[in-house]
């Protein structure tokens, strides 16, 4: 398994999660320390680590960490592209630099992974590539315009390119995972611009309920995944009623998006350098946050929720005829 951004949220859970499965998870990241850290509780869990500090950003760099985990681990089942940056801020007030850099962690980070993925699987013509997305891939908010762009071209890419793996008969497959609010350090990294210190938009999920997902789709594949009702609500009110959620938005989504906590004078942010530290897989919003959700427990227990509908359909039925 290869985890990319596994130095903290998201990817750090995921990493833990694998680990917990007593899987071999190689880990990419540009915060070395923070990989250390990630790789101790991948061993202490059962699993195998291979820490591979990588910028993304660079395709050499991935070429050349795909090649040493092939050289020390074995041929790479699973490739999950997480790593992200972001700047919270009117896209005015973004400087074309910083267009520039997250697009290239957040989108190009995803196609120079994915590619070398793709290199050792289509040639074994097996592998799972999953890519981590957001509800922010269909419904655009504002003060994130530079993220959300990029999610958006991770799920057109992927499109074309699952497209692509269908045209020539491949059984490697790409999954998207549609990720709703999380809680995460990124609240805390991420540079911001904005009076007030950043926070996901509620409701808020723990890392490791995402990470329980990936698990699923690591095994399933399915082609996409959305998590939770906070995702379906938005990608569904973007497709019926894009007027309606953009004028709702414009009035909540600068307030949503901050706390009532001024922002620091100096707040250090990842998105030139990484930040000193290990941060691990949660931000600090763990009061607020939801370690369970019965929309996405459902969603990757297909079979038991086929079950409960058959059974709810069944009582009714049996009750109409009475």
């Amino acid at each position: 398994m290869v985890v990319t951004g596994a130095s903290s949220g998201v990817g750090r859970a995921v990493a833990r999660a694998f680990g917990a499965k007593h899987a071999k998870v190689a880990l990419l990241a540009r915060n070395e320390g923070a990989l250390l850290h990630a790789a101790r509780e991948i061993e202490e869990a059962g699993g195998r680590a291979l820490v591979v500090p990588t910028d993304v950003s660079s395709a050499v760099s991935v070429e050349e960490a795909a090649a040493e985990i092939e050289a020390r681990l074995g041929p790479i089942d699973i490739w999950v592209n997480d790593a992200m940056a972001s700047v919270f801020a009117p896209a005015h007030e973004v400087e074309p630099g910083e267009f520039a850099r997250v697009t290239a962690v957040n989108y190009l980070g995803t196609v120079y992974g994915t590619k070398a993925a793709l290199k050792r699987m289509r040639q074994r013509n097996s592998g799972t590539i999953i890519q981590i997305g957001s509800a922010l891939a269909y419904c655009s908010i504002p003060l994130q315009s530079a993220y959300c762009a990029s999610k958006a071209a991770i799920r057109a890419y992927s499109d074309s390119v699952r497209i692509e793996l269908r045209h020539d008969g491949s059984a490697v497959k790409i999954c998207m995972v549609q990720l709703p609010a999380v809680n995460t350090p990124q609240f805390d990294t991420a540079r911001s611009k904005m009076p007030r210190r950043p926070q996901p938009v509620p409701p808020i999920f723990q890392p490791e309920v995402i990470a329980r997902a990936v698990i699923y789709a690591a095994r399933k594949r399915p082609r996409e995944l959305w998590l939770g009702l906070p995702v379906w609500k938005a990608v569904l009110g973007r497709f019926f009623a894009p007027g309606l959620t953009e004028w709702y938005l414009a009035r909540t989504g600068y307030q949503s998006q901050q706390t009532p906590s001024p922002q620091p004078a100096y707040q250090p942010d990842n998105l030139d350098e990484p930040v000193p530290g290990d941060r691990g897989a949660h931000g600090r919003f763990d009061a607020r946050s939801k370690a369970w959700s019965p929309s996405i427990w459902l969603r990757i227990h297909p079979a038991i929720a086929a079950l409960g509908v058959a059974a709810v359909v069944g009582g009714t039925a049996a009750a109409l005829r009475r």
